[in-house]
């Protein structure tokens, strides 16, 4: 059963870059008046992308300096690539999945269906983020519970 606790949990973790990768994609899906829409799919993706990911890892090393100054202590290379083992395990096989299929899919047929190209982009956005968001915190409640955070 999901918690209130738990939703506001996840929902802290992600707010930033979601917020940032939705942008993008509205940004970006203006590119369809320009390029196909094949190619337009797979711009939106990229852009999401670049703009989700920039966001968590910032967060990712923020936090952990922010960690290790109250420690007293150095951020080190060793903090750095742990930072990236768990970013992979959180979110490794999902963004692969996303990246290669869900995503372009969602982006190609939406914005087709829906006949607005806004309209389907953010149709089609909640439609691939369903499917990562799922994949993604089962990883994330999987290392909690293995205490890689």
């Amino acid at each position: 059963m999901l918690s209130k606790t738990r939703f506001k949990e996840w929902f802290d973790r992600y707010k930033y870059a979601e917020l940032a990768a939705t942008t993008a994609a509205i940004l970006s899906s203006q590119f369809s008046r320009v390029f196909s829409s094949l190619t337009t799919a797979y711009l939106i993706t990229f852009t999401e992308y670049i703009a989700f990911y920039g966001v968590i890892i910032v967060t990712a090393y923020l936090q952990l300096s922010k960690r290790n100054k109250a420690a007293g202590k150095a951020t080190s290379k060793n903090d750095i690539l742990q930072i990236v083992k768990n970013l992979l395990l959180e979110f490794g096989y999902p963004a692969i999945l996303d990246l290669l299929f869900v995503r372009p899919f969602c982006m190609f047929w939406l914005p087709i269906l829906t006949g607005n190209a806004i309209t389907g982009v953010i149709a089609g956005k909640i439609c691939a983020d369903v499917v990562f968001y799922f994949l993604t915190i089962v990883n994330y409640e999987w290392m909690k519970s293995k205490n890689h955070f």
